[in-house]
């Protein structure tokens, strides 16, 4: 891939991520805990951390999608939740998969866990109140059931991909 179709791949995941992110905002969730989401631009972010040679791909378009929703709505609070999860998320699924040990699904999994676990380790820090980690037992399996659909819905996406863009599982 060179450094046009990089780019060009950068700025179509990015914009498959925005549109993702919107969607969701449609769906009511009322079962779940209250701002808890599906999280489908994750979908982009796992599919990135596949197809891109380099994590550092990844993150762009991790931290791109971040700061172009919080624009979108939100403001500066939920960027702050957004970075805090998706960056821990990110880090851990790039360890994750590096080991190769771990499908995407697996890799989602731990990704979707750990994206709530920095939000809520960002909200204990900002209100000094550790209580707040009694949401984990909620919010974690929460995590790892949208990060097994993500990640089984990766698992689906990567085979029908271009061969040139399935060099990096």
């Amino acid at each position: 891939m060179n450094h046009t179709q990089r780019l060009t791949y950068l700025a179509l995941l990015t914009a498959l991520s925005l549109a993702l992110f919107l969607l969701e905002g449609l769906i009511p969730l009322p079962f779940l805990a209250p701002g808890a989401k599906l999280g489908l631009a994750n979908i982009i972010t796992v599919l990135a951390l596949y197809t891109l040679p380099r994590w550092q791909d990844a993150a762009l378009v991790l931290l791109l999608r971040i700061t172009i929703a919080s624009l979108f709505g939100g403001g500066p609070s939920i960027m702050l939740y957004s970075l805090a999860g998706g960056l821990l998320s990110l880090a851990i699924m790039i360890l994750l998969k590096h080991t190769g040990h771990f499908s995407p699904l697996g890799v989602s999994c731990a990704g979707g866990f750990t994206h709530n676990l920095g939000q809520l380790l960002i909200a204990v820090t900002l209100s000094n109140h550790i209580g707040l980690l009694n949401y984990l037992p909620i919010l974690g399996p929460c995590g790892i059931l949208t990060g097994f659909f993500i990640g089984y819905t990766v698992w689906l996406i990567l085979p029908k991909l271009p061969i040139a863009l399935n060099t990096n599982r």
